[in-house]
């Protein structure tokens, strides 16, 4: 089991902390940046000594790296260090997340002087950034580095670069400095192609790994059961009309490439403005889903909210489920820009609602897809959102990569 967390050093706007423990010596470091909407400045690696047991740092630190001192580098942060070669190496990028690129320090003692050097960009290739990353040695001996890709909506891609250290002792990634797109692989035990879960059943109402809250779960969310499907309470709050806002949002990533994601819904519930859907959330977000009309029909809904925006409004005016029905099969096709076509059927075949709607990033973590319900403030259950298999394949030429 873990232990409870506990406090290693006090402060505003530390971030990115990274140990190291000295098999040589037997001593151990703590590397930081900062975070200048917090502590005010920003730009420069802090370091410790720390416990061997990880329970503090011994002493008030110094500033190993000031890159306001280094022409041209700005935003340092995101810091690896490593023993190599008889050197301390601090891995960090610096730059901005989609702009920057990463750079390499050494030193012969923890506290410097540090040399340094940048060791990866963007150069010609498609590949900006690139950001925070780490080196990895395989047990064959081969050495990888390990980084991200800023790109929107889709969020933040991992790549795997080559690595060599050249006659000077520096590191060299990817092609002589400049990402690959297309290399051999880390020389390894063969394994079975894989991908990341996306789809789910919902067996016994339960969710995979794959899912996540927008916040710290309550345990009345859900609802188990014996058979097929999820079904989502629809959660009682006067901010259902801002789903950015509201902590009952299950969601995954936005999977990488073109895929249409749908999910069959049925509205369990008879309470007036009880609402459930399909959402793409992110800083401006649009979902489609069924509400319960205040004479008990269900209707279509289509929504959307710009990001500038504090509440949601009509992306398409709402319809009645034809037949009487309450079951749905919701769509959304993304294109692999990010760009979002939602249609549903009834039962008569696809009918494509509303005006295409070009997803946007959380924050920084790119845009979700998400399925949620709630109703009005009130007293009382207000009955389930019902979602069954939920689909997001990849388009063919995209599964084909």
């Amino acid at each position: 089991p873990w232990t409870r967390p506990h406090l290693v050093k006090e402060g505003l706007g530390l971030i990115d902390a990274c140990p190291l423990w000295d098999e040589e010596t037997g001593e151990a470091y703590l590397v930081h940046g900062w975070a200048r909407s917090r502590a005010g400045f920003n730009n420069r690696l802090t370091g410790h000594r720390m416990s061997p047991d990880g329970d503090k740092v011994l002493d008030e630190g110094r500033t190993l790296v000031d890159a306001d001192l280094l022409p041209g580098w700005f935003t340092l942060e995101g810091p690896k260090t490593y023993r190599h070669d008889g050197r301390f190496w601090i891995l960090a990028p610096a730059g901005g997340v989609a702009t920057g690129w990463q750079g390499a320090f050494r030193a012969d003692s923890f506290f410097g002087p540090y040399e340094e050097r940048i060791v990866l960009s963007q150069g010609d290739t498609d590949v900006n950034g690139p950001h925070q990353g780490g080196w990895v040695r395989t047990g064959a001996g081969e050495d990888w580095f390990l980084h991200f890709q800023q790109t929107g909506a889709h969020g933040r891609l991992v790549h795997l670069q080559p690595m060599r250290w050249d006659a000077d002792g520096w590191p060299v990634m990817g092609d002589d400095g400049s990402p690959v797109r297309v290399h051999r692989k880390p020389d390894l035990p063969v394994g079975p192609a894989a991908r990341p879960a996306v789809d789910d059943g919902f067996p016994g109402g339960a969710f995979g790994p794959q899912w996540q809250w927008t916040a710290n779960p309550g345990a009345d969310w859900t609802r188990p059961h014996e058979g097929r499907g999820l079904r989502l309470t629809c959660v009682r709050t006067d901010r259902a009309d801002d789903l950015r806002s509201v902590p009952h949002v299950l969601t995954q990533r936005l999977p990488a490439g073109a895929r249409t994601a749908e999910v069959r819904l049925r509205l369990a519930s008879d309470t007036p403005g009880a609402r459930a859907g399909l959402v793409v959330l992110g800083d401006a977000y649009a979902w489609i889903g069924l509400e319960r009309a205040p004479d008990g029909r269900p209707l279509l809904a289509h929504r959307f909210a710009p990001g500038n925006a504090d509440r949601e409004r009509d992306a398409a005016r709402a319809v009645p489920l034809p037949g009487g029905t309450d079951t749905v099969l919701l769509r959304v096709e993304v294109t692999a820009d990010a760009r979002c076509r939602f249609s549903y059927d009834a039962g008569g075949g696809p009918v494509r609602l509303g005006p295409e709607f070009a997803a946007t990033p959380w924050r920084w973590v790119g845009a979700l897809l998400g399925l949620f319900a709630a109703a009005p403030e009130g007293e009382g259950h207000a009955g389930t959102g019902v979602f069954t298999d939920f689909r997001a394949p990849a388009a063919p030429d995209t599964a084909a990569r």
